[in-house]
């Protein structure tokens, strides 16, 4: 079996997903809570949405090194949620993403798991740009896209929300 772990930060393990660990991402999307930011409507994914996302994560990794990783604790080996690159818009521009169980709020988590991701984004592609969103009503996940150290550009449509706050990221100056 081939390892499908992309990097470690001090507490955290971010790898790709199998097909076999979907339970995992019903478990994650079908909470209302964690949904209700998730898309315009605010309701869970439906499972056939769940499966379509594995699938496209899972082949994102494969050729990418991308797409929404597992986010697991070091420590003990518990899945605390997903974050990394989805593609955004006809260009594909990557997006950065992320979202945990409830229980696992506060602790620092997100952060960790994107600034890694940003860093390793920055050293493993050529990319010169990625995008980070959020619906404008979720304050802890904007924190998160700010301290990133992104720009806000705009507010606007995405993924069936009609109000969405953009931040662009550029690959810093040599």
């Amino acid at each position: 079996m081939t390892d499908l772990t992309l990097l470690e930060t001090d507490r955290l393990v971010l790898s790709g997903w199998r097909a076999d660990q979907v339970d995992d991402l019903y478990r994650l999307h079908g909470d209302p809570v964690v949904a209700r930011f998730l898309t315009g409507h605010g309701q869970p994914w439906t499972k056939e949405v769940m499966d379509k996302s594995l699938a496209h994560w899972i082949d994102l990794f494969e050729r990418q090194k991308m797409g929404k990783l597992r986010v697991t604790r070091k420590s003990d080996g518990v899945l605390v949620g997903r974050c990394g690159f989805g593609v955004y818009g006809d260009e594909e521009i990557p997006e950065i993403g992320y979202s945990l169980y409830p229980e696992f709020w506060g602790h620092g988590y997100v952060y960790e798991a994107a600034s890694a991701l940003r860093d390793w984004y920055w050293r493993a592609t050529d990319r010169d740009h990625f995008l980070g969103m959020a619906d404008a009503r979720n304050e802890a996940s904007l924190k998160v896209l700010r301290k990133l150290g992104g720009v806000y550009t705009h507010t606007g449509d995405a993924h069936g929300h009609a109000n969405v706050e953009f931040y662009r990221y550029d690959r810093p100056a040599a």
